[in-house]
């Protein structure tokens, strides 16, 4: 399955179509990159465009990220989604900073020790900062290649998709590896899309076997599909005085370690705790959230209590904190939107 050319055609296109222009290309710098990569995973360019400056400037090296309150990385992500991420991120700067001196080890096979940092990323660092021969395979390259390639392979098979690393192996270059794997990413983000792929203006549109069997969007084969489910939640908005109650979620679980409005099973146990509960409140309109594994219905509740009235019995523990520095903590972004609404 290597053909001969692919790789050459690929680095040609990059440096005359490719992207250039981004904020974390140009740079050697394995910190920039490495925060580029992980915002990059399952999220749009375009969002991460609007994190990424700010993130650089609240923690400009991995010294200050890893010095930094977790609370305050959170808050700087709230909004990015897949906050496991954000918790592998500060957990990834403190283990550079502890066992490697603040430098990012130069090779792929030490940087996929680091948390959070997967064969891709680390392959994606070591090619970008240390021109290392590595092979990336995320969801763009993985289109890519098993389009041109022709992979039949079904890669819910850990078999087969170990079957793909190695074709992806193959066909690395001798030289450019950088701008190999630019191109790569390049292609599947903006030509070899998932449905209608812009074949016409691909590089390896001669040597596509998808293309040339006009089925590319049958490409990659994936047989084993997400199962959705859906959840229904209340959520208290208790406030008093200008100021409202947050809890922290549990470490494990959706949007774990982050602060959010107390979340009770369904609107009936969120009545029971107000029964006795002096002051009075209304229901908000229902908020429709998606998450990966499921669709989730949240219906809030705001409840003002009087100046000096106690908590509700059986409330969650949490704190009181004004809006101002609930903004400023890190939120799940359909919270942080409803209370800044």
């Amino acid at each position: 399955m290597t053909r001969p050319g692919l790789a050459g055609e690929l680095i040609a296109w990059q440096r005359q179509h490719g992207r250039h222009g981004l904020p974390w290309q140009g740079t050697r710098d394995a910190y920039r990159v490495w925060l580029s990569e992980v915002m990059l995973q399952q999220t749009q360019v375009s969002t991460v465009l609007d994190y990424y400056p700010r993130f650089l400037a609240r923690f400009p090296d991995v010294q200050a990220l890893a010095a930094a309150p977790l609370d305050d990385v959170l808050s700087l992500w709230s909004g990015l989604g897949y906050y496991s991420r954000a918790r592998n991120l500060h957990r990834c700067a403190q283990a550079v900073v502890v066992q490697h001196g603040g430098r990012f080890p130069p090779s792929s096979a030490a940087l996929a020790t680091l948390p959070g940092i997967g064969r891709s990323t680390a392959a994606a660092i070591a090619a970008f900062c240390f021109g290392e021969r590595a092979a990336i395979l995320d969801g763009n390259v993985k289109r890519v290649l098993t389009r041109v390639l022709g992979f039949e392979g079904d890669l819910s098979s850990s078999a087969e998709e170990k079957r793909l690393w190695a074709l992806a192996e193959a066909q690395l270059p001798e030289r450019d590896v950088d701008v190999y794997t630019q191109g790569l990413m390049d292609l599947g983000a903006t030509v070899c899309s998932t449905r209608s792929p812009a074949c016409l203006l691909c590089p390896l549109q001669a040597r596509c076997v998808a293309k040339a069997a006009g089925t590319p969007e049958r490409f990659p084969v994936k047989t084993r599909k997400l199962k959705r489910s859906r959840r229904s939640h209340a959520l208290l908005w208790l406030r008093q005085g200008g100021r409202l109650w947050l809890v922290q979620r549990p470490e494990r679980g959706v949007w774990a370690g982050l602060w959010s409005l107390p979340e009770f099973e369904d609107a009936a146990a969120l009545q029971a705790l107000l029964a006795a509960a002096p002051g009075e409140g209304e229901w908000l309109p229902a908020i429709e959230h998606a998450l990966t594994h499921f669709d989730w219905t949240l219906q809030p509740h705001v409840w003002t209590l009087p100046t000096g009235a106690a908590l509700p019995a059986g409330l969650p523990p949490g704190r009181w904190v004004t809006e101002e520095e609930a903004l400023a903590m890190g939120l799940p972004a359909p919270v942080r939107k409803l209370l800044a609404g």
